[in-house]
């Protein structure tokens, strides 16, 4: 591998490293005009429901109030109704035909959706934490527009940096950014958790069952993120002149969850959208006190909308990213083809079936891990970033990144072998 292109892949892991860490930094600087000992009595007592899963995505954020209270979600809420209008709406299905032209404007209406929710949930926030009895020093109109302005531009400055990573950097700069939010607040949640076992909340045969469960669904995650179906691919010989071409043999890659991480995000992010900050509204409204009750972890209506999501993404998204028609066409136009299927609409035909097969299982598969473990919480004190969705975030974006990294070595190794090759001519 040449001096180069190991420069070029050291400066991307140092800059990703680099915007990580002014991403933290910022969920310690909190907004103005808030009283931080009100603040922590009054997260003390809700940490449960949907601001304690809004608070993992955040980073830990939330619970200190933070300019980037918001996080990524806004960005993250505004590409699903993008993509959702992508596949009813006409404007948007010419836009994203439109190829690279199209993507950048697709982009645009996402960043401005972004605002636009950010605006609106930054207005909730204020509101919701005047409601809240002695936390904000001076409320008034004023406290609205700065905490309003100063979300907004924090979620904002939030989505420059992911897609500076992404551009510039290692991975994809968004699920990074929840990724380290995750990965900075695991440490604290293990010693939240050995302190509950050193006080007798927790026995120490139900600390060891759960860090046992936490190996394993690991371990599961790993598994199936690693799992291929592997179609067969054959490409007859043919004659050129006097050279004989062709011949060989290749497989096409399927994955069990062709999705990623991307449907346990989106459907925590619809979940979150609608009551944001409900738990932040310490009143006496006894309807909007029972409503929010029903998506505190472990109730059947946030386990069934959550599971809902995950199903519907996993599906949805995959046939965005994936579409067999198109790679049906692309075999048929190099030669090759599925022994025993004819090429054209059978092999898409085929294709299709596998891969809605495929999908089931990573749809069940994303299930299983995100909902096992909030029973545990739902049932006992366990923190938030120890829970199924955040430890899947972790594993899969993991993983990516890493093998983005041998992507990239890979291909340095291959230029350098062609390179001599080419010199030995």
């Amino acid at each position: 591998m040449s001096s180069s292109n190991q420069n070029d892949l050291r400066n991307r892991i140092l800059f990703t490293i680099f915007i990580l860490a002014i991403y933290r930094l910022g969920t310690f600087v909190p907004l103005p005009g808030i009283d931080p000992s009100q603040l922590q009595v009054m997260m003390e007592g809700n940490q449960k429901g949907l601001l304690g899963m809004f608070n993992v995505f955040a980073g830990g954020a939330i619970s200190r109030m933070a300019i980037f209270a918001l996080g990524i979600m806004p960005y993250i809420s505004s590409s699903i109704i993008v993509q959702l209008l992508t596949g009813v709406s006409d404007y948007f299905k010419n836009l994203k035909a439109q190829g690279e032209k199209g993507r950048q404007q697709i982009t645009q209406i996402t960043r401005y959706g972004t605002v636009l929710l950010a605006t609106v949930q930054g207005y909730g926030l204020s509101v919701g934490l005047e409601s809240s009895a002695n936390l904000v020093i001076n409320p008034g109109i004023f406290f609205k527009i700065s905490t309003v302005t100063t979300i907004v531009a924090g979620t904002m400055f939030l989505m420059w940096l992911g897609e500076q990573i992404t551009q510039r950097g290692i991975g994809n700069g968004i699920s990074l950014i929840i990724f380290s939010g995750i990965v900075a607040e695991i440490p604290r949640a293990l010693a939240t958790t050995f302190e509950l076992g050193r006080t007798g909340a927790l026995s120490t045969l139900v600390i060891i069952s759960i860090f046992i469960i936490l190996i394993l669904t690991i371990m599961f995650i790993v598994f199936m993120e690693r799992a291929l179906r592997k179609i067969p691919i054959n490409y007859p010989k043919r004659q050129v002149g006097n050279k004989i071409y062709g011949g060989d043999s290749s497989h096409l890659p399927l994955k069990i969850n062709s999705a990623g991480v991307i449907p346990a995000i989106f459907a925590s992010a619809l979940l979150l959208l609608p009551i944001t900050f409900s738990n932040f509204n310490i009143s006496e409204n006894e309807t909007f006190l029972n409503f929010a009750s029903f998506f505190s972890q472990g109730q059947p209506l946030y386990m069934l909308l959550y599971a809902s999501g995950i199903i519907f993404f996993t599906f949805f998204y995959t046939s965005i990213t994936f579409n067999p028609n198109e790679t049906a066409e692309n075999l048929r136009k190099y030669g090759g083809f599925i022994p025993g299927i004819r090429p054209g609409e059978s092999t898409a035909l085929y294709i299709e079936n596998i891969l809605t097969k495929l999908t089931t299982i990573g749809a069940l598969y994303l299930t299983l891990v995100c909902l096992m473990p909030e029973f545990l919480i739902a049932n006992y004190p366990i923190p938030f970033y120890l829970g199924g969705t955040s430890i899947l975030i972790v594993v899969v974006v993991a993983i990516d990144t890493v093998t983005q990294i041998q992507t990239r070595l890979m291909s340095s190794q291959y230029e350098q072998l062609i390179k001599k090759t080419q010199f030995g001519k």
